[in-house]
């Protein structure tokens, strides 16, 4: 069963049904509910996955996978958050990045994707010429190959932090791990991505650090704008 979100689904706005009210009307049999769920949350999610096991189209798989879950083991929302819009789709993008990852750990763990991808990468020299001229294509390339460079824990909660939005209190539900290991992975990856990039730009690590990690940002987003961070 494949998961594509229509496209009237792909634009969430305040007057628009809940994520509490579209998995009722989901489960009482209405398809759209169930695309415009997946229209609210699959971008996220699919950055997520990929941080974790790389762009091979694996990625994809695991959050059709995370959906099919939902279909067939629709989540409870608690009682409290009935009614709270933001309070069920916090709930709801909880649950899913949660799903994300349990699959996304499995297929690490069976196939070993992470380390061949490492290595591959790791042939690899990003281009370092201080001052040079580079096009978008080279610098997502350059990015991307930094990024998929960085241990798994790191690029993890960089992506989930920088791109999706989510405070350090939602990616340490998200992952398992402590507050204050979320932020200190977070500022381990943005000085590691600081000194790999910032040649790339031309300049110090001190005086293009905030321009690198705006970048990585843009490139990694496709261009979209993040919004803004949360503590």
């Amino acid at each position: 069963m494949d998961f594509v979100a229509s496209p009237e689904a792909a634009h969430f706005c305040m007057d628009e049904p809940s994520d509490g009210q579209l998995l009722d009307a989901f489960q009482r049999g209405d398809s759209h509910a169930l695309s415009t769920l997946i229209a609210r949350h699959q971008s996220a999610l699919l950055r997520h996955a990929r941080s974790l096991v790389g762009a091979d189209g694996s990625h994809e798989d695991i959050v059709q996978e995370a959906f099919m879950k939902l279909v067939q083991r629709p989540l409870e929302l608690p009682a409290e958050a009935r009614g709270d819009a933001a309070a069920e789709r916090a709930l709801m993008s909880s649950w899913l990045h949660k799903v994300v990852r349990n699959q996304a750990m499995d297929t690490l763990r069976a196939e070993q994707r992470r380390k061949q991808r490492e290595e591959r990468a790791a042939e690899r020299d990003v281009a370092r010429e201080s001052g040079s001229e580079v096009d978008a294509g080279d610098t997502r390339a350059a990015v991307e190959r930094s990024l998929n460079r960085l241990p798994a824990e790191q690029r993890e909660v960089l992506v989930l932090r920088l791109l999706s939005d989510k405070s350090y209190r939602e990616i340490a539900e998200i992952t398992g791990k402590k507050i204050g290991t979320v932020g200190w992975l977070v500022s381990v990856g943005l000085r590691a991505l600081s000194q790999e990039l910032a040649p790339l730009f031309g300049g110090t690590v001190a005086a293009r650090g905030a321009q690198v990690q705006g970048v990585t940002v843009g490139v990694v987003a496709g261009g979209q704008s993040a919004q803004g961070v949360r503590s």
